[in-house]
Order: C-alpha cells, then sequence, then structure tokens
C-alpha cells in the first residue's frame, strides 16, 4: 500500500459531484465537524463506558471517552505525520499532512456503534439468537444474515450508521471520506470469519461499500476470489487503535481510584510502573513543588503523564514499523510492540483491571440489568418485526421512528430495523421503553 493513494479526501456517495464550499475547513475537518454535530455522537453521552451513569461523582462515559481518544488520537497522527516527512519528503504538503485530523475523527467515531450498556448490551443482542427465542429464526433467513446477527458487534455496527442508507438518509450515509471510513475498520473482514473472538468489520449489507473504500484506496485483500473478503487494516486503524487502548485503560484506572474500588497507592503504584526510578522521583518531585495536595489530582498528573509517554512508544513503533504496516504484515496492536517496560506496565495496569475493577460488584451490577433490559427489547421487539399482524406487535411498531424500515416486506430488514433501533438507544432510554412495555412505568402527563 502506498500513502498518496491511502489518504483521499474523497466523499463515499459524493464521487460524482462537489457541493460548494462556504469555508475553508479541509475535507477531513469537515468529518470531525459533521460527526460532533451528529445525534448518534451526542447519544454517547448517555451511554456506560465502564462504570455506571454518573451520581455524585462523574466518571466516562462513551461520549467523554470518545473526545479524549480523538484528542491522544490527533496527537499520534500529527507526531507519526512529522516523523515519517523527514524519512519521505515526498509527502511534504500533501493530504498526508493531514492524518492527525483523520486520525481524530476516526477516533470520535469508532464507538458510535455501541449499544446501551456497552460489551453486555452486544452479548444481549448476540445470544437472543444463538441461545434465546431468536435461534428459532435461523432458517428464515440467508446464512450471511445469521453470521451477522449472531455475531452482532459496535464496530461493525459504527460502520453501518456512517455509511448505510437510512430511511429519509441520502446515498452514503453520513458522507464521509473514504479515508476516515477505513481508518474505522479494525476488524477488515466479513462476519463468517469472526471466529470465537466474534469481531469483525461489516455487516453484509455494507460489503460492497468496503469493497469499494478498499478499491479506492489500495487496500490490500487476502482472500482469494469466491472467499469471504478478508483484508489489510488501513495503517491509520493502528493509530485510532492505540488511541482507545490508551486511553480506557489508563482513564479507568483514574475512574477506579475516584470511585475508591483502587486505593491512592495502588493506582500511583501501577501508574508510575510506566517509569523507571529516576523519572518516579522527578514526577513525585514535581508533584509536591506545584502543591498538589489531593490525592485526585496528583492521579490525574501521573496519568497524563503516562498518557504522554504511551504516546511517544505507540509513535515511535508506528514509524519504526512503518514497512510491515504498508505491507499488510504487521501484527497486533501498537501497544504489543512498545518498549519492554513500558509494555510491561500496560499489562499490570490490564490484569489489575480485569481483578478489581471490571469483576466489581459495581461494574457486574451494571451488566446484569443492562443484559436483562436489552434481553427483554430484543424478545419482544423482535416477535413485533416477525409478526407485525398481531395487535400488540402494531403497538411497538408505532414507537420506530420513519429511518427505519420496520414495516418492509423482507424479514432481514425488519429484523434489522429492531437491532438498529435498540443499538442506537441510550441507557436510559433503553430502560424507560423496557419499563413501560412491561407495564412497570406510566407516562407522566
Amino acid at each position: 500500500m502506498n500513502w498518496q493513494q491511502l489518504i483521499s479526501n474523497k466523499r463515499l456517495g459524493q464521487e460524482f459531484r462537489h457541493a460548494a464550499r462556504l469555508d475553508d475547513r479541509s475535507e477531513f475537518k469537515r468529518d470531525y465537524d459533521r460527526l460532533i454535530f451528529s445525534a448518534p455522537f451526542r447519544r454517547m453521552q448517555n451511554k456506560t463506558q465502564v462504570f455506571p451513569l454518573p451520581g455524585s461523582v462523574f466518571v466516562h462515559n462513551r461520549l467523554t471517552h470518545s473526545l479524549e481518544v480523538s484528542s491522544v488520537g490527533r496527537s499520534l497522527g500529527d507526531d507519526v505525520a512529522n516523523m515519517l516527512k523527514k524519512k519521505h519528503p515526498e509527502l511534504k504538503d500533501t493530504l498526508f499532512e493531514e492524518i492527525g485530523t483523520i486520525v481524530s475523527a476516526a477516533c470520535l467515531a469508532h464507538d458510535m456503534g455501541n449499544p446501551p450498556f456497552g460489551h453486555s448490551g452486544e452479548k444481549a443482542i448476540q445470544t437472543f439468537f444463538t441461545e434465546g427465542e431468536g435461534a428459532t429464526l435461523q432458517p428464515l433467513v440467508n446464512d450471511a444474515f445469521w453470521n451477522d446477527i449472531t455475531h452482532f458487534e459496535g464496530n461493525a455496527n459504527a460502520f453501518r450508521i456512517l455509511t448505510h442508507r437510512f430511511k429519509g438518509r441520502r446515498e452514503g450515509g453520513f458522507v464521509m471520506t473514504y479515508s476516515m471510513l477505513a481508518s474505522i475498520v479494525k476488524y477488515p473482514f466479513a462476519s463468517s470469519l469472526a471466529g470465537k473472538h466474534g469481531k469483525f468489520g461489516f455487516f453484509s449489507s455494507e460489503q460492497s461499500i468496503f469493497q469499494r473504500i478498499v478499491d479506492e484506496l489500495g487496500i490490500i485483500c487476502k482472500n482469494e476470489p469466491g472467499e469471504p473478503l478478508c483484508c489489510a487494516r488501513h495503517p491509520l486503524v493502528y493509530l485510532v487503535e492505540a488511541a482507545d487502548d490508551i486511553c480506557y485503560e489508563i482513564m479507568d484506572i483514574e475512574d477506579a481510584h475516584k470511585l475508591k474500588i483502587l486505593s491512592y497507592h495502588e493506582a500511583e503504584d501501577l501508574l508510575l510502573g510506566f517509569f523507571d526510578d529516576a523519572t518516579k522521583e522527578l514526577i513525585l518531585k514535581r508533584i509536591v513543588e506545584e502543591g498538589v495536595s489531593d490525592e485526585n489530582e496528583k492521579v490525574v498528573y501521573m496519568r497524563a503523564r503516562v498518557i504522554g509517554i504511551l504516546e511517544h512508544e505507540c509513535v515511535k513503533t508506528f514509524v519504526e514499523h512503518e514497512d510491515e504496516i504498508l505491507n499488510g504484515t504487521f501484527e497486533g496492536s501498537l501497544i504489543k510492540h512498545i518498549s519492554p517496560m513500558q509494555r510491561e506496565a500496560y499489562k499490570r495496569c490490564t490484569e489489575v483491571s480485569k481483578k478489581k475493577i471490571y469483576n466489581s460488584n459495581t461494574v457486574l451490577d451494571v451488566e446484569l440489568s443492562g443484559y436483562k433490559i436489552m434481553e427483554t427489547l430484543m424478545r419482544d421487539l423482535i416477535a413485533a418485526a416477525v409478526s407485525p399482524d398481531k395487535y400488540h406487535s402494531q403497538q411497538l411498531i408505532q414507537r420506530f421512528s420513519s429511518q427505519y424500515d420496520i414495516e418492509s416486506a423482507s424479514l432481514e430488514t425488519r429484523i434489522m430495523a429492531v437491532i438498529d433501533y435498540i443499538s442506537g438507544m441510550t441507557d436510559v432510554y433503553a430502560l424507560d421503553i423496557y419499563q413501560k412495555i412491561n407495564g412497570i412505568s406510566l407516562p407522566v402527563i
């Protein structure tokens, strides 16, 4: 693959026409602005990241997480661009210089397809078809569609939201640039190749769109003709992934400390583990010199230093492995290839997070409640889509807005309309609909 082709400002759905421009923003900045002002992005403020939505202590939700990932992504892209321009002078004064903006926009969008209640919501959608009443639908749909819904995945759903022509929306969905869209496809292969990890990049309904992007940008395809589509990642995916890896792991440590799941000394030990002894002393000395006495603020300062060193390490790794990345032979994430000290410290954070954070009662209670809510919504709304002529089905169908093709003659289209509707809900809205359809609450007039 080559950078000149990989970075394109051509827009999906606008290939043969050009809209009048009233300002000097680049096409990639337009991508960023369209996402910031979009309803799916705004809804992420009410979607769980890890911990319950805030009470007296504010922790991250999907929106704040995405904004932070976008900030780190911009730094990663800008620093990579500056280093690679020295290595490849021909990239100077080309669209390549804007990769920081592309990565930043892709980071905003990377979680837009996540359903309510995070991974618990994903599992509820998947298991409704593999373990629940939805299993009886398999003979009624094609194999590709069945693979899609039984492996339902937030990453693939984000690509669908950005590219699918829902009712009332123009061709090309959000009409984003090809390079930005390619940068969010973390798993660039069909659902039939998802395997045990359950990850894939696009639903079968959007495969032809992804193929257009692949062809336009010269992305390497690894499948033989007639086999399921399987491609190399667009190189900028590694930077989007690194920004996400850095933020969710390190910010979860900060949130866990705020919620007193981790003590100050546990958080300090984890965060200072990224530095040698001399740097640790300098960090602690600076905290004293700045007069920082609040433990939360001390953790904030250490967290900032950790993000800085991980960003530097990931940039260095990307530049060192540029040839492998462009050849489609690089394996794993950038985090897995950083310097041993930082890699071990990151691994330790991951282990502690799994043991003390993700398995804490606070998090498990959200997952249990969220799973039950999502399971019930799937059961009742899919039943309405399968048997739309029933009286109660008609009542439920009236809840759908006009963008969802819930009255299509195609069963697959109706099922997907339900998944689109539910996955787009916020946690609070999902709870509200759950309570109403179960007669637990009545609307207040």
